[in-house]
């Protein structure tokens, strides 16, 4: 069975691509500045409902402000007490118009366009779904513990602990790389 020759990217590709990338991530910044925030309240609010049902809580108020929103639970138990979580926008959504940035760098050399970026676009919303989710979780854990209000196995706290510290320290970094490393692997030319 013969391989397939691969032609050498030329130095006009890469330059094209540079290009690209610097172009769109100007255009991709400028308009992400204008609707992080909403995008943020509308990831928020599906996390807050995910964790609800994890964590058997009710979202009694989401409220969206310049750059945070805050999500009020309560205890299914006790519907006087309110637990308060601050999530910032940035902290989860600040490597957006990079990534979007390398995925447009990354158009000529992939093949199956829609089906790339459909896909990289889902993995980039799950992931930031898996941000707040986390947060949520493992900061409700935590409160309803010191308060005596929940009573969970230390494997289930680590396992909440660590899926959050994994989240916020590993998978929000490097998103734009793994997500544009996806791409050009599974759908290169």
């Amino acid at each position: 069975m013969r391989k397939a020759l691969r032609r050498p990217v030329s130095r006009k590709a890469i330059f094209q691509a540079i290009l690209l990338f610097l172009c769109a991530y100007l255009i991709f910044l400028i308009v992400w500045i204008k609707v992080k925030d909403h995008y943020g309240y509308f990831v928020t609010v599906i996390g807050s409902q995910l964790v609800a049902v994890v964590k058997q809580v009710q979202p009694e108020e989401i409220k969206a402000e310049k750059g945070i929103v805050r999500v009020s639970f309560s205890p299914q138990r006790m519907k006087d007490l309110l637990l308060d979580l601050t999530i910032k926008v940035n902290s989860f959504t600040f490597n957006v118009p990079l990534t979007l940035a390398i995925m447009a760098a990354l158009f000529p050399f992939v093949r199956r366009k829609w089906s790339a970026y459909g896909q990289a676009l889902l993995i980039l919303f799950g992931v930031h779904l898996l941000y707040v989710f986390s947060f949520g979780a493992n900061s409700l854990t935590s409160t309803l513990v010191q308060r005596g209000l929940e009573t969970v196995s230390k494997p289930t706290l680590w396992t909440f602990q660590f899926l959050w510290e994994f989240t916020n320290n590993m998978v929000i970094r490097f998103e734009p790389f793994l997500i544009g490393f996806y791409v050009f692997i599974r759908f290169k030319e």
